[in-house]
């Protein structure tokens, strides 16, 4: 029979695992303590939380057997709350950075993603920069069609300037 600890920590965990959009199985054997907070804080700044508990908490959680392979060794969860790439982006950033954490597997919505997988996501535009990008093209088209309109007059202030200095 599982403890009231353990039962309460699995059930935070659907909790926070519910409310993601994104999570990310990762190995933080060979981080320090420093590194740890370093990436915590770089994971926060994302939008999101990383999370050291029990390897059979996170199997309990997630739903038994689905990640299984990957809840070997020491292990953090990485929960992305308010965008599905910018906390897996923190993560890469960090590994490339030091080399010193293993991306195992991660969650996207139901889909169970390999590394490679977690590793094409980490590559996309983040939110923001494909707001700012659909932005940037809806303003394109009306920006041209200013400067189409503007183009007659313009034009015709040149050629009458022209004629003016002629004649």
């Amino acid at each position: 029979m599982p403890s009231t600890q353990n039962q309460q920590a699995v059930s935070d965990l659907q909790d926070r695992i519910s409310r993601a959009k994104s999570i990310t199985i990762v190995d933080y054997s060979g981080t320090s303590v420093n590194d740890q907070v370093k990436l915590r804080r770089e994971i926060t700044t994302a939008g999101g939380e990383m999370l050291v508990t029990k390897n059979t908490l996170i199997d309990l959680a997630i739903g038994k057997g689905k990640l299984t392979d990957s809840l070997t060794g020491m292990n953090a969860i990485v929960f992305g709350y308010t965008d599905e790439v910018e906390p897996i982006k923190a993560l890469f950033a960090f590994q490339k950075e030091t080399e010193k954490l293993t991306i195992k597997q991660g969650v996207l919505g139901e889909a169970i993603l390999s590394v490679a997988d977690v590793e094409k996501l980490s590559k996309l535009p983040g939110r923001v920069e494909l707001v700012a990008n659909l932005l940037n093209r809806l303003q394109s088209p009306a920006s041209g069609l200013v400067n189409v309109l503007k183009a007659g007059p313009r034009d015709l202030v040149f050629a009458l300037k022209a004629i003016a200095e002629k004649g």
